[in-house]
């Protein structure tokens, strides 16, 4: 009777652990997966494409997350990235490199702060706030572009590409800013008080505002965050091609969305972490590699996509029962 007890025991702690690290397994899966369908996977040359196409839109479901931890949601990151990747081009034709970059990232820290401002302040429900600046964003991004990409080059012909498509000890650079933003993501929800905050928030706002915490300040942040973090992807993704487009960024907050959930982040806000949106990005990235290395074309890819996301939130309600 123990010995069964203890064999029950045991194969539940498995199970438990299983369902806790679900989003590191599947990664670990698909790599074998990948590794087997297709001799090409393990080359250097396709490990570094995979991390320079996850790498903007990971920086994205960074913001992504922090918003969402607060209860919030953001579809504006995609359109956003079109035109800050305008307003960055367009920026780099002007003023010396690090000023334009500086510009950018506050220009995005200020249209974050919009729907910061909507949410928080107005009380205008997060879908509808950040639709409304998705909307506008797209539209400004071409007025400023007139519809065509906007090429630039900095210092006397020095290209951006040369930065973003070249490695350090065979780390692609973009990669490396990916990487690094992660981690402070990390530390910063982990270790700061911040963090803890916004966690709080998601998880109960009526008692966190109880408690004597500003709600509305930290609300507004969260979305101000997103807009400067997708800053930095829109810089990241123009230098790759040395052009800002009104086309770039395209269901790009699907796809964010997508790779917090996959993380295994909820919702309802309150629970998620940095490093399980990095898997949830990476695991994106490794499904759309795998389909490309077998000629998928790219409209099955969509369905493979929303096929994980119902299978990660199924997962979500297995886990919590």
């Amino acid at each position: 009777m123990a010995k069964a007890l203890n064999q029950q025991s045991s194969s539940g702690a498995a199970l438990q652990f299983l369902i806790k690290y679900n989003t590191i397994f599947i990664f670990v899966l698909l790599v074998l997966f990948s590794a087997l369908i297709s001799d090409v996977f393990f080359t250097s040359a396709n490990l570094s494409n995979l991390l320079k196409q996850v790498s903007g839109i990971g920086i994205v479901s960074i913001g992504m997350l922090i918003v969402i931890l607060s209860g919030g949601i953001d579809l504006s990151v995609g359109s956003l990235v079109a035109l800050l990747a305008v307003a960055f081009a367009i920026l780099v034709n002007i003023f010396a490199l690090p000023l334009a970059i500086l510009m950018t990232v506050a220009i995005g820290f200020g249209l974050g702060s919009i729907s910061g401002y909507l949410v928080a302040y107005q009380k205008i429900a997060p879908f509808v706030a950040t639709l409304a600046l998705m909307t506008i964003a797209r539209g400004l991004g071409f007025i400023y572009s007139k519809g065509s990409p906007v090429t630039f080059e900095t210092y006397g012909g020095l290209y951006m590409s040369d930065f973003a498509n070249n490695s350090t000890l065979g780390i692609p650079n973009i990669a490396i800013v990916f990487f690094i933003l992660v981690i402070l993501a990390m530390v910063m929800l982990r270790y700061n008080v911040f963090g803890r905050v916004i966690i709080s928030i998601g998880s109960n706002e009526e008692a966190s505002r109880l408690s004597g915490i500003n709600v509305n300040k930290y609300q507004f942040l969260v979305y101000a965050i997103s807009g400067a973090l997708t800053a930095i992807a829109a810089i990241v993704v123009a230098s790759r091609t040395n052009l800002g487009s009104p086309n770039m960024g395209m269901a790009w907050e699907l796809d964010a969305i997508a790779a917090v959930v996959i993380g295994g982040a909820s919702l309802n806000g309150g629970r998620g972490t940095a490093i399980n949106t990095l898997m949830g990005v990476l695991i994106l990235g490794l499904i759309g590699n795998i389909l490309n290395l077998l000629n998928v074309p790219s409209y099955p890819q969509q369905v493979v996509k929303g096929v994980i996301i119902i299978f990660a939130v199924l997962l979500q309600r297995f886990e919590n029962k």
